[in-house]
């Protein structure tokens, strides 16, 4: 897992809902804690882009439903910042959901475009995607 170059604002707090962008089963999740998150007491963990997430499936097919997974959050609404100068945001936020903590993806399709810095830090990613932006 490698560091993102770009200064990404953390946007998705503890138990925000988002929708998953691949063909795993689960279609929304709710965040329930961020993986290698600093805080001071009393304050909720916030994702970011590229982020390890443990999630809680909320609609999806039976199967999957009510399970806690890991999952990496590919898209955010918020706006961040690039190294040369550029502000990228995507239209909704987005997730993948994964089979293990070392980045492998269940699903074999994933829908739209996944962002660069999520790419690079997790390269199993990249593989499957179609669109990296």
């Amino acid at each position: 897992m490698k560091s993102v170059e770009a200064k990404v604002t953390k946007s998705l707090p503890h138990r925000s809902k988002v929708p998953t962008c691949d063909n795993s089963g689960a279609k929304v999740v709710r965040v329930i804690s961020v993986k290698g998150a600093k805080t001071v007491k009393g304050r909720f963990p916030t994702a970011k882009l590229g982020d390890l997430v443990l999630v809680s499936v909320i609609k999806g097919t039976p199967a999957m439903r009510k399970q806690v997974v890991s999952a990496i959050i590919v898209r955010q609404k918020q706006p961040y910042r690039r190294p040369d100068g550029t502000h990228v945001c995507f239209e909704s936020n987005a997730c993948i959901i994964l089979k293990d903590d070392k980045g492998t993806p269940k699903g074999t399709i994933f829908k739209g475009p996944i962002a660069k810095e999520a790419a690079v830090r997790w390269p199993k990613i990249s593989k499957v995607a179609s669109i990296v932006l």
